[in-house]
């Protein structure tokens, strides 16, 4: 029982960093972070299938295929957004970047008139 509630008070520590780490990230590095979790994924993956090597109770194994499941779903959506956007470099459409609440420009670059 003490060792559940270790692993689940690192679990939730780790959430909470996590979660207030990723709140900081500017935009322009969201799709460079989406590879590194790409990343850790498919170390999720791995060690859940190393899980399947030794003989584990009914719970561990469902834990692990649960793990196996939901890191691959990670890893494949992320490999299909990051493609999406290394298309969007490859058309030769830079990206838009403007600040958060900024207006977008009209077709010529100039700013909507009537503001």
């Amino acid at each position: 029982m003490t060792e559940l509630l270790l692993l689940v008070s690192v679990f939730a520590g780790s959430f909470l960093v996590g979660y207030l780490l990723i709140l900081k990230v500017p935009p322009l590095l969201h799709t460079p972070l989406m590879s590194m979790t790409n990343a850790v994924s498919g170390v999720t993956v791995l060690g859940a299938l190393l899980l399947f090597a030794v003989s584990t109770a009914p719970p561990e194994r469902a834990l692990g295929v649960l793990a196996i499941l939901l890191a691959t779903f990670n890893v494949v959506g992320g490999f299909a957004i990051t493609d999406r956007m290394l298309k969007l470099f490859k058309e030769g459409r830079p990206p838009v970047l403007r600040p958060p609440g900024e207006a977008p420009a009209g077709e010529d670059g100039e700013q909507p008139a009537g503001g």
